[in-house]
């Protein structure tokens, strides 16, 4: 496929050769032709990259824009249908953890809420861990912690799933609600950053697999987690 962009900010052959060059990088692009002069750029791709995908490719002072209907059509989706694999998600984990309380005498919130974390956890790592480097070097472009240690994104894919695990064996409560408050409160800070500050980014949270956007989503998704794990915290001692 190929899309036609309007591509400001560059004043030179040079400049053209650097925009080039950067958008080439990115995955799925099998060929790019820029002109300074028509502004625009021209990118043939092997599979469909995300706007906000190529702009971060790009140096500040170059700016990328959508013209043409197809990728105007891919920025105007509704909200259900960008964000449906994370409402499935949600939702198939919320009926497994009522179907789980429907078997006891009574609604137990507590165990609720743990089985809902156990499922959020282990779902949410397969996905990270289906592409582990792609997630890592999403998640460095707007974690706090990721972008001073790159190593971080590797080791928090398997962090989740180790969560995912110690709260489906209920294992030391207290320890792995404090793990989760911690990690998932450093987790907020870069996603409230890019989300106040506008930026268009891809959200990470399922890894690579699907090109979801940083928004309040993601924030409600963060939040979530550190209420229910506080929430825990604060009844278990």
């Amino acid at each position: 496929m190929t899309h036609t962009y309007k591509l400001t900010g560059m004043t030179c052959t040079s400049c053209e050769d650097k925009v080039k060059k950067a958008l080439e990088l990115v995955d799925n692009i099998t060929n790019v032709a820029v002109s300074k002069d028509k502004n625009t750029a021209i990118i043939t791709m092997s599979k469909h990259v995300a706007l906000a995908d190529l702009q971060n490719a790009l140096d500040s002072k170059y700016q990328i824009s959508v013209i043409d209907q197809s990728e105007t059509a891919e920025q105007t989706r509704s909200w259900f249908e960008t964000y449906k694999p994370i409402v499935l998600i949600f939702f198939y984990i919320s009926l497994v953890t009522i179907l789980i309380q429907l078997t006891n005498h009574h609604f137990d919130y507590m165990q609720a809420m743990q089985h809902f974390m156990a499922g959020f956890f282990l779902v949410f790592s397969f996905f990270k861990l289906l592409n582990l480097k792609g997630f890592a070097e999403s998640y460095m472009m707007y974690d706090v912690l990721a972008r001073k240690i790159p190593a971080w994104g590797y080791i928090y894919a398997f962090l989740e799933l180790g969560l995912g695990i110690s709260y489906l064996l209920n294992f030391n409560p207290i320890f792995t609600n404090a793990v989760t408050f911690i990690v998932m409160s450093i987790s907020i800070i870069g996603v409230l950053q890019s989300v106040l500050n506008k930026k268009k980014i891809q959200c990470a949270c399922l890894g690579a697999v699907f090109n979801l956007p940083m928004s309040t989503v993601t924030i409600i998704e963060d939040g979530l987690m550190i209420i229910m794990s506080l929430i825990m915290i604060l009844t278990l001692i």
